[in-house]
């Protein structure tokens, strides 16, 4: 009987090796696979077919600069107060659409930096952690193998086996050296989800086999590892959402076979099967491929939760449990797994002496492919990778009579990631072309990201191409938006296991992109924060003061303070990513030489922003500082 139970134990860790997909799918054929839809390096850089629907606003020079060099830099200057001409906002935003429009042009499309070789491990998930300015990366346990080794014993026991598994899953980088610390994880992370608490700890959940009802948590400390509590969770979370709420607690959504959420328990605390309340919206929007996993979750300004899957989305009352409100079908396709089109909330826009009802929150989507498109590329041989959509969509979901307002990117892309930068503008970056997410389910590499302008002056396109890089990041990529304002870039594998000979190897390499903002010639308007002269922890509502210090005379219509909550980012979804542009209250000029004091609005309440740690920029002519301060919102 043991040779039977061990049999029935490996069993399922063994279809997990052949794909991350559910193993009771159609059988997989076992043949070659096929290397169509790769054309070669040359390919790469061209843009792909994709789905259009509604304007067609494209660039019409879509060339990125040759190479990695600065671009001539032209300063224009705007007239404070002129309206956005940005249609999606002309439908009346409650004065949103007067924000400063004032910012240095550039023709630099950016520059790629390879900072560091080896990552130890491919970073399928990755979060950059408050204060110790380290960027957490983990893949999986179930593969038994990474790129780098555990320091010394004990060794990771394999459930059911006698094996010992001495590699690391997880590693801390330092973000400035680049210095690695392995830590070692017992329960399985892969296809976990994460979130920030309000001490800036990662509150992990879910993941797969022996960690799929795991809470993890990682304190903040040279010399924490991770504190493992399996069965905290009612139901397994195997590509599930994590979102945090106003209040700092979390709920997680979904996850493979489980059309559920819960929400996430206390330290050591265990839930029931009474904590789990079933969503009857997470079985209507199943294809028979899936393609509502990992779903878009945000909090509303409002303290309701937008949940959007596969091609639909509602918002819930998190206290009633009851759904509120239905928007309408976005078209074109799906958008979550294995569809793995990505998500963001768009900046949240303050005012001076903040007094609005309801503050305006706008989610964008771009990307996904067609509701079939893993049956093509993964079920069905020779293998088909049908192109991946190009369209954009916007929703203001704080509006019940919302509609979608589409527009089409220069290229098509799935399995891409959304930045917010500190600006506002959003970096679309990693992903491909065609196919769909899954492992060899992908092809043509879309190397180029591009520059989403979350406003406009109303004329040329809203979307810019900027330079490649060299390295393809296709399943599994990540990004981590960093304190100087670069976009920290890692992970890619396609790959069942750690593979150097793939199509697309496992890749560990860790890059970082300077966006157009760090051109060169911009440099002049970088100011920095004066941390010790500026208030780091804040209240709700209270007024508080960041000092800054820098060249020449500062004209507050050119100022911007955002505040940016770092996001638990995996598969194309980057949960928790939050932008927020403060309300600036006081500018008070040569407190000092050079010096000027910034006095700002803490956003209102909770449901603005979660109690946490944010990074805030102080951005001047649309040039980000040198390097965001860390602060802390308070109940």
């Amino acid at each position: 009987m043991g040779l039977f139970w061990r049999v029935l134990i490996i069993l399922p860790l063994f279809f997990a090796y052949v794909n991350c997909e559910y193993f009771t799918y159609p059988s997989r054929h076992t043949g070659k696979a096929e290397l169509a839809g790769f054309k070669g390096p040359d390919s790469l850089a061209t843009d792909g077919g994709g789905f259009f629907s509604g304007p067609l606003v494209v660039n019409d020079d879509v060339t990125a600069t040759p190479g990695n060099q600065g671009g001539t830099t032209e300063v224009t200057v705007g007239k404070p107060g002129d309206d956005i001409l940005d249609a999606s906002l002309a439908d009346g935003n409650d004065g949103v659409g007067k924000a400063n429009m004032i910012e240095a042009a550039t023709t630099f499309k950016g520059s790629w930096e390879l900072f560091l070789e080896n990552g130890g491990v491919s970073a399928m998930h990755l979060i950059l952690l408050p204060k110790i300015n380290q960027a957490l990366m983990f893949d999986a346990t179930v593969w038994k193998i990474s790129k780098i080794k555990l320091p010394g014993p004990p060794c990771r026991h394999v459930e059911g086996t006698n094996e010992e598994d001495c590699f690391a899953h997880s590693v801390l980088m330092d973000i400035d050296t680049g210095k690695l610390r392995t830590l070692r994880l017992k329960y399985d992370t892969w296809c976990s989800s994460g979130g920030l608490d309000i001490n800036g700890r990662l509150v992990s959940t879910g993941g797969y086999n022996n960690g799929s009802d795991t809470v993890r948590i990682l304190d903040l400390c040279d010399t924490c590892d991770w504190k493992e509590y399996p069965g905290a969770l009612a139901n397994g979370r195997w590509y599930a959402t994590q979102v945090t709420l106003g209040d700092g607690k979390f709920m997680v959504f979904g996850g493979r076979d489980f059309p559920t959420y819960e929400f996430v328990p206390p330290e050591g605390k265990k839930n029931t099967h009474q904590d789990v309340v079933d969503f009857k919206f997470l079985v209507e929007t199943h294809d028979p491929v899936e393609n509502n996993l990992y779903p878009f979750v945000y909090l509303s300004t409002d303290g309701n939760v937008f949940i959007f899957a596969n091609n639909r989305s509602v918002l819930l009352n998190p206290n009633t449990h009851n759904i509120i409100h239905e928007f309408p079908v976005l078209p074109n396709g799906a958008r979550n797994y294995p569809a793995s089109g990505s998500a963001c909330l768009l900046p949240i826009i303050l005012k001076p002496n903040e007094d609005r009802r309801v503050i305006p929150a706008e989610i964008l989507i771009c990307g996904g492919a067609p509701h079939d498109a893993y049956e093509k590329a993964d079920l069905q041989r020779p293998k088909v990778f049908l192109p991946g959509s190009s369209d954009c969509a916007r929703l203001d979901f704080t509006k019940r009579n919302s509609k979608w307002k589409i527009l089409n990117m220069p290229s098509a892309r799935l399995l891409g990631d959304m930045a917010v930068l500190p600006t506002g503008d959003v970096l679309i970056v990693n992903g491909a072309k065609t196919g769909s997410a899954g492992w060899d389910d992908a092809r043509e590499p879309n190397l180029n990201p591009v520059l989403y302008k979350f406003k406009t002056d109303g004329t040329g396109s809203k979307f810019t191409v900027l330079n490649p890089s060299n390295i393809p990041r296709m399943y599994h990529s990540s990004f981590a938006v960093l304190p100087d304002a670069k976009v920290l870039i890692a992970g890619s594998n396609t790959n069942p296991g750690y593979l150097d000979d793939a199509l697309f190897p496992t890749e560990v390499r860790v890059e970082k992109f300077s966006p157009h903002y760090l051109d060169p010639n911009l440099a002049m308007f970088r100011q920095e924060i004066i941390a010790e002269k500026s208030n780091n922890q804040l209240k709700y509502g209270q007024k508080f003061t960041v000092q800054i210090r820098g060249n020449g005379v500062i004209d507050q219509q050119k100022l911007q303070v955002t505040m940016y909550s770092p996001p638990f980012v995996t598969h194309g979804i980057c949960m928790n990513q939050r932008l927020i542009q403060l309300g600036i209250l006081e500018f008070n000029k040569d407190v000092a030489p050079n010096t000027n004091d910034i006095v700002l609005q803490a956003p209102m309440n909770g449901n603005i922003a979660q109690p946490g740690y944010y990074m805030l920029f102080v951005n001047y002519n649309g040039v980000p500082c040198l390097r965001s301060m860390w602060v802390q919102i308070l109940p």
